[in-house]
This record gives structure tokens, sequence and C-alpha cells, in this order.
């Protein structure tokens, strides 16, 4: 089965001809970071924008790599949420009006899911029961999956992404946007000692994750060491290293640290790390680390497969399309929209503390 996925849910015009799930024949990605750097992060009107310029393109261009014409496709997944309304809603409107065209069902993919599934070009099929851990800018979530498809809440951040806290503290020493690749480049030149940060402790016990406190205590560092941001053209002093390290070490901490905790608790098969900030070389020699002690495989998407990309939303659909759960055509764009098959309990915790911030 060959399935054209469309993402566009934030910063990313994606299309990919993926097949039968895992192969991936094609995959085209226009990014928009250059457009977003002055303003030091996405702004959404500009974003819807530049997805409707592009949309039609990229898919195009997906197609012509994939060396097949527009007949050839047997189904179509899209993003339908969480995400950006403008954004979301450009990728919907415009596989709704290729699908019915097409005359080819067409599946509605959650976002998040589709990062869990970033996983299954390059590594073996996941065993199950797994534990995925979720990390970019707009989420950071531990999820318990017992079975494919299948999907419990088992951590989740109370206040910022963890992607999100690199782009503010990357801000704050005047780094530039993104802010993660920056920090990370940093970090390796510098001492991961050098600063002392305090760990989030969460009153109620949960093995949840917060990282507004220490994007705090690095506001509370600059400010009590009269660390100057840095402008164009100016080279990064020690001090300003040894806090990437430092910073870049507590978030990583953090997240390996309970994802490990998890795994020992509920047993999984399997690790799985995605999203944006899986590229980080810290955070995947940590987990590779945590993995060796546990006993346990732990996956990783390749970098291009990390940020957001349209072959991990047609991998993800391709299970929808296989077991019949097409989407009808009023389908339209959910920025709520939540993993299926999540317990009640999990559900309302997440709707009071969870902030998908795109």
């Amino acid at each position: 089965m060959l399935i054209l996925g469309i993402e566009s849910s934030c910063d990313e015009t994606a299309a990919a001809v993926v097949r039968d799930g895992r192969e991936i024949v094609s995959s085209v990605i226009a990014s928009q970071i250059e457009m977003h750097k002055p303003w030091g992060g996405v702004v959404p009107e500009l974003a819807s924008r530049e997805h409707l310029e592009k949309i039609e393109p990229i898919v195009a261009a997906a197609i012509a790599q994939a060396g097949i014409s527009f007949s050839d496709i047997d189904a179509i997944a899209v993003t339908q949420g969480p995400g950006l309304i403008g954004s979301l809603l450009v990728g919907v409107c415009y596989a709704k009006s290729l699908a019915y065209s097409l005359g080819i069902p067409i599946v509605g993919v959650n976002h998040i899911e589709g990062h869990v599934y970033s996983v299954a070009f390059e590594n073996p099929p996941v065993e199950y029961p797994a534990l995925g851990l979720i990390v970019s800018g707009g989420h950071t979530n531990i999820f318990h999956i017992p079975e494919e498809g299948q999907y419990k809440v088992v951590s989740r951040t109370r206040d910022d992404a963890a992607g999100e806290a690199f782009d503010k503290v990357a801000k704050m020493l005047g780094l530039g946007y993104p802010g993660g690749p920056i920090i990370e480049k940093l970090a390796l030149l510098g001492d991961t000692s050098g600063v002392k940060f305090p760990k989030a402790k969460i009153s109620d016990g949960r093995p949840d994750l917060s990282f507004s406190g220490l994007k705090t205590a690095v506001a509370r560092y600059i400010r009590e060491n009269g660390i100057a941001p840095m402008t164009n053209g100016d080279e990064p002093s020690q001090e300003i290293k040894d806090l990437a390290a430092s910073f870049q070490a507590a978030v990583v901490h953090a997240l390996v640290g309970t994802l490990e905790k998890l795994a020992d608790e509920l047993q999984p098969k399997t690790l799985i790390v995605a999203g944006g900030v899986a590229c980080n070389l810290a955070l995947i020699s940590a987990a590779e680390d945590a993995g060796k002690r546990l006993g346990l495989p732990v996956y990783f998407p390749s970098k291009h497969l990390s940020t957001d990309n349209a072959a991990m939303i047609a991998a993800a659909g391709y299970r929808q399309l296989v077991q019949g759960d097409n989407a009808k055509l009023d389908m339209t764009a959910d920025v709520t929209m939540r993993l299926q098959n999540v317990d009640n309990e999990e559900a309302e915790l997440r709707q009071l503390h969870v902030k998908y911030r795109l």
C-alpha cells in the first residue's frame, strides 16, 4: 500500500510517500526556521501563510521524487492535531480535497502518535509493551504502550516542554532560535557540573516533569552573575559554555531518570525516544546507557525523522487504514486532539496539566 503522508502542524510543510508503513519511498520537508528566526519563535499567522504557499509544490515534489503519479497513491494520511489551527487547516483541507478528487481513503493522524512511529523505518519492529518518551518543543510526555495503538500517559510536563525550555534559555543568552542545536553545540565545550541547578520536585509524588523552575534558575544565575546576552559576532565565554552544558545536563537527567524509573516499574520490552529533542546527542547517550542498565533496546529516529516530517504521519496512518478506520470528509483540524485509549483518570489529569504549545 502506497500512502501519501502530509504534515503541517507547526512550521514544517512536509509530504512523503511510504510503502506499507515501513519503507520511505520519498520525503520532502520545507522548514520555516529562517523566516521565524527574527521573532525568536514560531509566528502562527506567518506559518499558516507559508504552508498555503508551499503545500502544493511540496506534495508534487514528493510524488515526483517517488517516481509515481497521483493515481498510484492508495490512501492519504494527514496530521489532524494537535498543533497550530491555521497550519493544521492548510494540510487537512488540502488532503481532503486531494482524497476526494482521487477517490481514495483518508485518515487523520495524531501528531504525537506520528512521533512514536518515527522509529518504524530504521529499527527492528517494536516489541510490546513499550515505553515511549516523546520530547520536543511542544510536547514532553512518557507513554506506556501495552500494545500497538494503545496509549496511557504515565508522565508529562507540568509546564514547559523540554524543547521550549531550550529555546527560552537560548533567548536569555542571546544565542538565537531554535535554541536546542545551539545549546547542544556550546555544551560540548562546557563543564556539565559548572553550575548546580535544583531538581524539580512534584508535590503530589507523581513521576511528572517540570522545567519552569529550571528555566527560572537559569534566569537568576544570569542576573546574579551579570552575564550579558550575546550579540552577533560575539565569542561565547567559558561561563556561557558551562551554563549551557549544565542546563542541558539537568534536562537530560530529568528526562532519562524519569524514563528509567518508569521502565523499572512497568517492565517494557522496548524503549522509544522520539521528537525534535531526540536527536540531542547527550540525550541519546544517556538513554542508551539507561537501556543497557535495564537490558532493553532503545529505538531512536534518525535526525531527519526526529523533527516534524510526513513519513511518520504515513506510518501511523497505515495502522488505521489496515484496520479500516477511515475518516469522513467532514473531518477537520483538532488543536486539542488526544491519543486514544487513555483511561479516564489520566485523561482528566492531562487536561488539567499538559499544555500543548507548538
